[in-house]
Formats: structure tokens, sequence, C-alpha cells
């Protein structure tokens, strides 16, 4: 099948470069040189747009390459010659076409990023946290595979040792990228070790996956935006009982948004903790703000964790993981709580940039 730039994929090319030399004036403007955090930026966009440009002229090399090969194609003394040339002149089209389209593909500006997983229980009582137990650690698993570090940042733990709630952060190369699929609702169908008829529950547990912010991203006023109350931690299952006035509870003002972390004993630590969850939150926050005004909201990433609001279901008895999005099964559930995650993520992903390559077809606004 022969690839093609459709007019509004050539439209954005154009877009695109004309995007290019702007940068390079603005990082060449005295006005913006002594901006340290928007030169950096302007940096970031002008090395991604590069790889671009450079194809666009290796396109554009190729197709004149190519035309000038189809109008020797009617010389008698240069045919032959010319017929071969043209077919690597289409052949080169082709290919750099193809690489072109990939390349714009929008990339995510936040993919690079760490990241700062939720894991709630949802329903099911003491299974459900059991359940995001087992999804932490397949989380943790996956980090280690990777070569991603993981740390605690807050936690509320059940009676039985798994979690109400469990907060943290996972630092790698492109973690945001690999992860940001797996917010929505778990749902998981099982016998508890604990019911002795041996009958399936159905549980379920929440997880968000919020790309960790930096002070650049979001600016918090700590004197005017910020209520900071300090209490004493109420320890893990009754142990290791905080005698001090270590935990941190943030309020932001403005949005409402409250986090709590009581995990260290030292309170400046619990606070830099929660201001990194509450930074995260601020984010996505931030985010959702702005998809609502685009017109394309989408759904809350942690949802109401009912048992009909499911993103992904893993079903012990059948031995079978289903993922809506996706259009089949996984199977060997003991693997993938393990941490063997990059068959799925490796499937959304592409999934997901197929659907945006679609979008690109369209032309522009």
């Amino acid at each position: 099948m022969t690839v093609v730039l459709s007019r509004g994929l050539r439209d954005r090319l154009a877009q695109i470069e004309q995007r290019y030399d702007e940068i390079g004036r603005l990082m060449s403007d005295p006005g913006v040189v002594g901006d340290r955090n928007r030169m950096r930026a302007l940096g970031q966009e002008h090395a991604q747009l590069g790889p671009v440009i450079t194809t666009i002229g290796q396109l554009r090399t190729a197709e004149a390459a190519r035309d000038q090969a189809r109008e020797l194609v009617d010389d008698p003394e240069m045919r032959e010659l010319a017929r071969a040339e043209l077919a690597t002149a289409e052949a080169e089209v082709e290919r750099l076409t193809g690489e072109l389209r990939t390349q714009l593909i929008p990339r995510d500006p936040l993919d690079e990023k760490n990241v700062i997983v939720e894991i709630r229980a949802g329903e099911g009582g003491e299974e459900a946290a059991l359940f995001a137990l087992d999804l932490y650690r397949m989380y943790t698993r996956y980090a280690e595979r990777k070569r991603w570090k993981a740390e605690i940042l807050s936690q509320s733990q059940s009676e039985k040792g798994g979690f109400k709630e469990v907060i943290y952060r996972i630092a790698g190369k492109g973690a945001y990228s690999r992860l940001k699929f797996e917010s929505g609702v778990h749902r998981v169908q099982r016998v508890p070790t604990t019911e002795a008829q041996g009958r399936i529950h159905t549980s379920t547990a929440s997880v968000a996956v919020l790309p960790e912010a930096e002070d650049v991203d979001i600016e918090v006023d700590e004197e005017r935006d910020l209520k900071i109350d300090v209490y004493r931690a109420s320890g893990h299952g009754g142990q290791g009982v905080n005698t001090t006035d270590s935990a941190v509870r943030i309020t932001h003002l403005p949005t409402g948004l409250v986090v709590t972390c009581q995990d260290e004993r030292s309170q400046l630590k619990n606070k830099a903790k929660a201001m990194s969850v509450l930074r995260a939150r601020l984010l996505a926050y931030e985010q959702e703000k702005r998809e609502t005004e685009m017109g394309d909201a989408r759904r809350a990433q942690i949802g109401r964790a009912e048992r009909a609001e499911k993103m992904r279901t893993y079903n012990f008895p059948q031995d079978r993981i289903t993922d809506k999005r996706l259009g089949y099964n996984l199977s060997n559930i003991a693997k993938v709580l393990d941490g063997d995650l990059e068959e799925m993520t490796s499937a959304l992903m592409v999934k997901d940039e197929s659907e945006r390559l679609a979008r690109l077809e369209e032309p522009p606004e």
C-alpha cells in the first residue's frame, strides 16, 4: 500500500516549519535569552522539532529526484537508467513519508516525567485492599524490570495487610509514557483466601497515574494558597507510633485538594512528600480543566470504583485479563501481577498512536 501525505498533514508540515523558524528567532532575541525557564522550554521544543525538519528536507530531496526521473523516462536514451532511478526514488519517498507520518504523531510533553501512582481499594472490603496491594506490587516489580526507582509517599493499611490507599513515586525515564494507560478502575474476580465455601468474589481498586510536577509546571503560593496542619502520626498497624507532631496535612485553598503524609518521622520530609503529591494532583487538575475548555473532557482517572465501572478485569478462575480498550484477552495473570506488563503497555501505546495518527489526517482547523 502506497503511503501518502494528506492535505491535512502537509498543512501541518508547513505550520511546523514556521514554528521551527520562529523558535530560532526567539532564541536569539535578547529579551528571551535572559529568561532561563523560557529558553529551556524553547530549547526543548526546538530539539523535538529538529528530526521532523530533517525528514521534511530529505523527503523534498527524494521527491525532486523522483520528479526528475519521471521526466527522463520518455527519453529513449535515458529510459532504462531513468526507470531504475525512478524506482529507487519512489521507494525512498514512500519510506520517508511513512517516517514523517510517525514523527508527526503528537507527543505528550509529559511522557518523560516521573509519576505519582495512587491506588485505592474500592468495593469488596478486605479483599479489595488485598487486590490494591497486588496492584502496588505489580507496578513496583514492573519498575524494577525497567530499572526505575519506587518510593512510597503515603499509605493506609488494612487489618490483613492490604492497602486501603497507597501513594508512591516511580522515577525513571519515560515512566509516564508507559504507565499513564493504567489509570482507571481495575476489577478482580477470584476466590478470597478467607472464603471458606470457595465462592468467587468481585472486588475493585482504582489507579491514578499522575505525571510528577516540577516548580516550572505548577506555581504554588504557600503563604496565600496553602493551609498546613501538623498532627501526631498514628503509625501502621498500631506499631511505631510517632510521639511527635510530624504528620502533615496540606489543603490547597483555591481547589480544596487535601493531601496528608505521615510515613516519615520528620515533619519536613512529610511536608516535602505531601507537596510532591499536591503538585501532581494540581497538574492533573489543570490538564482536566484545559481539556474541558477545549470540549474534549475525559472521564476522571480515579472514578467511583464501583463494580460496574471497569477498565480492566483480572478473572482468576479463567486465568484471563480483559482490557476493554484492546480487542483481545491476555492469559497468565500470575506473570502479569509479577510485573510483566510490557506486552500490555506496548499494545496500549500502539493503539493510542494509531488513533492520534488517524486524527492527523483531518485538516487543521
